[in-house]
């Protein structure tokens, strides 16, 4: 007789997606993010199947994972306010259209803070936002020292870290 093989995958998506997709619509308020954030997370779980064999508490692994896809989207969503924002204080003030970026110029900008962000995922949460905050919106390191209630050289560190990861990232081959 031969043995049937069920991909741990497959029993996870149909044993948890309906809730997870739940989960999130209910944090988010709009059931087509939820959806696309529900698909991400699956995404993520194939790119590391070996978690899967370990699994002992797959929900609280989807949320974890959910919650980290969340925090990946405030960043992304962060930076394209920033940039947005830039531009409205740059064009803002001036009707003439003939100095706005081009569509092309805007494209090339919004794919460089995507890869930024991208970049950013692989740092902790507080040296993003201090990189955000200092290179984006000119905050000053003193004032992030004060805003996180760290040390200065404490944020030169993170501030070093992001860094490093934006410089490694767009070293990548296909970055």
């Amino acid at each position: 007789m031969e043995e049937l093989h069920v991909d741990p995958l497959e029993t996870l998506y149909r044993d948890h997606h309906g809730w997870l997709r739940a989960w999130l619509r209910r944090k988010l308020g709009c059931t087509e993010q939820a959806a696309d954030l529900a698909h991400d997370t699956f995404l993520r779980l194939l790119a590391s199947r070996d978690v899967l064999s370990a699994l002992k508490e797959p929900r609280a692994y989807l949320v974890t994972a959910a919650r980290h896809l969340l925090i990946d989207r405030s960043r992304r969503q962060q930076i394209r306010q920033a940039y947005l924002d830039q531009l409205e204080r740059q064009f803002g003030a001036c009707p003439d259209l003939m100095h706005a970026p081009s569509a092309e110029t805007i494209l090339q900008a919004v794919q460089a803070i995507e890869a930024l962000g991208r970049a950013l995922q692989a740092v902790r949460a507080e040296a993003a936002e201090a990189f955000i905050l200092h290179y984006v919106q000119g905050r000053r390191q003193e004032e992030l020292a004060s805003h996180f209630s760290v040390s200065l050289r404490t944020v030169q560190g993170w501030l070093a870290q992001a860094l490093i990861q934006c410089h490694r990232h767009l070293a990548a081959p296909g970055a």
